[in-house]
Parts: C-alpha cells; structure tokens; sequence
C-alpha cells in the first residue's frame, strides 16, 4: 500500500533545519503486516527529544541505518492484524510504545521490560522485533525508529509494542503517554516512589518534566519546585501545581531552591538531559535524598556529581528509562487518571503540525520554548 512519511536522510545537518532538511516528505511502500505484527494508522505523534538526538546525532548509540522514520511516541486506530494477533481488532485505539520487551530475558521475567535485554539490538539495526523491515521505496529499506516508526501516516507495529486504550481519549493526548507520561511520570511513581509530603525539584520542563511535575502534584508532594530557563514554562508549572518557579540559569538557583526547602529536596527528578541540569539536580538534593536521572544525555558527558558527598551525605543517584514502567500496567492506570482530571495532560500539548512542517517543527524544539508538539499525519 501507498503511505506518506517524514523520512530522515542525514544525521547531524546543521540548524536551522527549515534550511538544511534532513526530513523529507516521501511516498513510500509499506508491507501489510505478518505474524504478531498490526498495521496502524498513525492519527497523532509526539516530536521528543529523543527524536531531535536521532537528526543531530548527539546520542549516536541509536543511529539506525538511513534512510529511516522518526517518532516513537504516538496513537492510533488499529487497521488490521496479523497471524497470531487476537486480542485487537480493527478500530481498537492504542498507543505505542517504543521497547518491544520479549517477555523472556531476565528484565522481563523480572518485572522490568523497559530494560528488555534483546530490544536495543533490534532498535539499532532499524527494524522490528519480528525481523526486517516494512517500508520501502522502490528497492531501498526505509527503517523504523525504535520499532515504531510513527511519523508516517501508517505504520506496521509488532503487537507487544501497542497497549489498547478507551475509545474517548483524543488521539493528540493520547500519543503523549506513549513517552514522555510514562518517562515522566513513572520516574515518580515507580522509580522514586515518593510519598505524600516528601519535597521535589524538577529541573527541565519539557514533555518528560511537566509530566514528571504533573506525577508529583498527584502523588502529594509538597513542596515542588520547577527549574528551567524558560519564563514561559515556569508559569505554565506554577499553574500545573509547583510551588516555586526558578530560573536554572539564575546565579543563585541552587542557593533558592535549597532555602526554600530546608536544605534541599528529598528527591530531584532531571528531565533535560544535559549536565548542566544534572547538576543542579544534584545540588538541590538534601542529604540522605534521591537524586533521579530521567533524561538522556549526549553519549560523551560525564556525571558531575562530588563522590565523596554521595558517600558522607548517604545520597541516592538512580536512573530512569522509560519511567521504570510496565506498559500494560501502568499506562491504562494513568489514562485512568487523565479521565478523572487528575493528570492533565492536554495542558502539557503544544501545537499541531503536519508532515511538510517537521523541518521547522524541530526548529522549535530545538529552541526549548515549546510544548509538546504533536504530528497530526493526515
């Protein structure tokens, strides 16, 4: 069948990309799917960070071969199922999500599937966990970004990758829970497990920030303090429920942070990715707390953190991928929470672009200034 697709063609071209673009709108062919497999039709996708590191080639660990298909972040009606597939059926609404766990390997017999351990070698190789590849155009493979391939207005999915939601949360929300709720959230939940009272820093308000920001107010925390450089998204935190908002380039934000409450945070949650947050992130902390990193950085940096504080002070350094989460577990609980009013997310969505305007639309995430956009592919 005939599908259109934003198709990366190089890594690393310099910005700004509505000049340079390394995305180009193509018409592609795509494979129904085979066995295990489901055929999607893409309605919404988040454009994240980690996308933004596949174009400029910070993280090269997950430089799939090119050409290849952006997004992993992303919601869906499913079209049709393969052999095999028998509990979605076509008009099933799901949403991605961007690690294919086996179910065998020792993470997952384990309970922790976001570290499934047979899943990087088929994200890197740019193909499913199934084997190969669906797309191509004329007699060249066009890979899939982590298995999911979601800025393409179909795209064929492995059917461990796609979790059924209910049928009245809109497609734009929906595509965020695929990412940056679970990343940002489940690094609360799951993988700090703060308590009611316990205080909070979160440092880089982008899609996994403000979620995380979000998942503490819900779990109780008090007080949550945003960082970030941003006025704008320091405002927009202080109506999502943080208790004060500080600028993380201020010469004097770990001093604030740390008046404010009693010598630092039981936990800071760093949602940016750059060593600059992490740091703050670990200043901020009080002694005997828990620093989270949640956000991944450039392959090159180095944690900045003093050894011998985390030993004297009896700190915590734990990192998050992915939320810590079990997908078919958590994510129809905070759907749930979305439908109740209890996690906002439409709050946290940012504008809708089309395929023509990715160039541009990672220009703007570039800039750090934005919400969470969302392709809308059709």
């Amino acid at each position: 069948m005939k599908v259109r697709a934003s198709v990366l063609t190089r890594i690393g071209a310099t910005r700004p990309y509505s000049v340079s673009r390394p995305l180009e709108v193509e018409e592609l062919e795509l494979d129904g799917p085979g066995p295990r497999e489901v055929l999607l039709k893409v309605h919404a996708a988040g454009l994240c960070h980690s996308d933004l590191s596949a174009i400029d080639g910070t993280r090269p660990a997950e430089r799939t071969p090119l050409p290849m298909i952006l997004g992993h972040e992303a919601a869906g009606e499913v079209l049709e199922v393969g052999a095999g597939v028998t509990d979605l059926k076509p008009g099933d609404r799901v949403v991605t999500t961007f690690v294919p766990s086996c179910g065998h390997c020792v993470s997952c017999m384990e309970g922790r599937p976001a570290l499934c351990e047979p899943a990087p070698r088929f994200s890197a190789g740019g193909v499913l966990a199934t084997g190969g590849t669906r797309f191509r155009r004329g007699s060249r493979t066009i890979h899939h970004y982590v298995g999911v391939a979601g800025f393409a207005e179909m795209t064929v999915m492995v059917r461990d990758s796609l979790v059924k939601i209910d049928d009245d949360v809109a497609f734009e929300s929906a595509a965020l829970f695929g990412c940056a709720v679970l990343t940002g959230v489940g690094a609360v939940l799951n993988t700090a497990r703060i308590r009611a009272g316990d205080s909070v820093a979160v440092i880089g308000l982008g899609g996994v920030g403000l979620s995380a920001l979000l998942g503490a107010r819900m779990a109780g925390a008090f007080p949550i303090v945003a960082v970030d450089p941003s006025d704008e998204k320091l405002r927009l935190a202080l109506d999502l429920g943080a208790s004060l908002a500080v600028r993380s380039d201020s010469p004097d934000a770990v001093a604030r942070i740390r008046d404010s409450t009693e010598g630092g945070v039981h936990y800071a949650f760093e949602t940016a990715g750059a060593t600059q947050a992490l740091d703050i992130a670990y200043r901020v902390t009080r002694r005997g707390g828990t620093t989270v990193v949640a956000g991944l950085p450039a392959g090159n940096l180095q944690a900045p953190f003093s050894h011998a504080s985390l030993v004297a002070e009896e700190r915590t350094v734990k990192g998050s991928y992915f939320g810590s989460c079990v997908p078919v577990r958590d994510l129809p609980r905070l759907i749930r929470a979305y439908r109740l009013g209890q996690l906002p997310v439409d709050r946290i969505t940012g504008a809708t672009v089309r395929l023509e305007e990715m160039n541009e639309a990672f220009d703007t995430l570039a800039a750090g200034t934005a919400l969470r956009q969302v392709l809308v592919p059709a």
